[in-house]
């Protein structure tokens, strides 16, 4: 009967958060080409057989699909799903006026950012609706990962530990831990953990580690005397509940933070400053949201999808063909020169997004799989 649970609270939340961001960055598609003039043949949320759909009074046909792993917004005149190819053969001429591929570069230009931005708008609403009505957010100070050869690890802090205090300091959320480390000046640091209900008592040196930090307007390495623990990927909430200005502006500035971060990391990936097992795909985000749905509840899991979704639509505008960004790209040069590109140079762009596409897909993979063997044994 465990295994049923285990499959309710990973299965069901996984595809429940994928199924709503799929659903609001193709209706931003969907939105923008309905004001735009642009027909809207098919709205899908998965790929594959149909399982469940209607056709509205405009002639825009809405399913969902077999494979919840995506979606697509169709519009007149493509020939396929990711409107990378056109057919344009036997429209009339009042039918050309409402198909995608006469519409001026800035119409494709507009349609195509505003899947990504419906995920911005959609991300700045859950954080604003939750400090305007519940509070503003942290993260407790709770261990998610013990980074190895560490003073943490060497100490025997484990993942779930919650640090109640550092050198006779309470500590409640997770950004307390860094201060505290900062401030030590002692040549051993004092920890009390909670484990299981239990208070342990720790004390050890801390131990330098090379990190990645922000200085000025570049980032570079460091070595400095560290613990050696990250966050869990929930959250705990404040009872200081903002103005609708207040918590409207704090979620942009929360959007923005988890932006730039997000940035910064693919960039130390390509660097070489970072590994590339931080690369997750869909088995991450079902792990994920399963855990979070189970030890943290549903609050968690919204502030989690508003995460997931900044991050949906940032890695949508990277400018890979196939993806939003790469359209972007190709609309700008359009304008830039004054004509469309030349159709085969265009079906080539698109043949390598997709190669490069299934590449980090099954890069992904083989990380998520690869982590997921190394928690079973843990």
């Amino acid at each position: 009967m465990s295994w049923l649970i285990d499959t309710i609270y990973y299965i069901v939340p996984f595809i429940i958060v994928l199924g709503v961001l799929v659903f609001v960055h193709e209706f931003g598609h969907y939105l923008m080409a309905k004001i735009s003039g642009v027909k809207v043949e098919a709205f899908s949320i998965g790929f594959g057989k149909q399982l469940w759909g209607f056709t509205d009074k405009s002639g825009t046909k809405w399913k969902i699909s077999a494979i919840p792993l995506g979606g697509y917004c169709q519009f007149l005149g493509d020939a396929d799903a990711s409107s990378s190819t056109s057919e344009v053969k036997d429209l009339t001429e009042e039918e050309k006026r409402m198909a995608f591929p006469f519409q001026p570069p800035i119409k494709k230009l507009l349609i195509s950012i505003a899947g990504p931005a419906a995920n911005y708008i959609f991300a700045i609403a859950i954080f604003a609706s939750v400090l305007f009505f519940i509070g503003k957010i942290e993260f407790p100070a709770v261990v998610g990962e013990v980074i190895p050869n560490s003073a943490a690890e060497k100490a025997g802090i484990m993942a779930k530990d919650k640090i109640v205090s550092i050198n006779g300091h309470k500590i409640e959320y997770f950004g307390d831990i860094a201060k505290e480390v900062e401030l030590n000046t002692n040549k051993e640091i004092y920890i009390e953990i909670e484990r299981n209900g239990n208070i342990i008592e720790k004390s050890f040196p801390l131990q330098p580690l090379s990190v990645t930090a922000l200085t000025g307007e570049r980032s570079e390495k460091q070595t400095r005397p560290m613990l050696g623990v990250k966050s869990i990927n929930t959250f705990d909430v404040k009872s200081i509940q903002l103005g609708f200005g207040e918590a409207i502006i704090d979620a942009s500035k929360q959007v923005w933070d988890i932006t730039i971060v997000t940035l910064r990391g693919v960039g130390q990936m390509i660097t070489g400053k970072r590994g590339s097992e931080d690369v997750g795909g869909v088995l991450r985000i079902a792990e994920m949201s399963g855990d979070i749905t189970k030890e943290q509840g549903v609050l968690s899991l919204f502030l989690f999808m508003a995460m997931l979704s900044v991050n949906l639509g940032l890695i949508n505008l990277f400018p890979i063909p196939l993806l939003d960004g790469g359209h972007v790209v190709i609309y700008l040069l359009e304008m830039t020169f004054g004509k469309e590109l030349n159709q085969k140079l265009k079906d080539g762009l698109f043949k390598v997004g997709f190669a490069l596409l299934i590449a980090l897909m099954v890069f992904a993979t083989w990380n998520d799989i690869v982590h997921l063997v190394q928690r079973w044994f843990a």
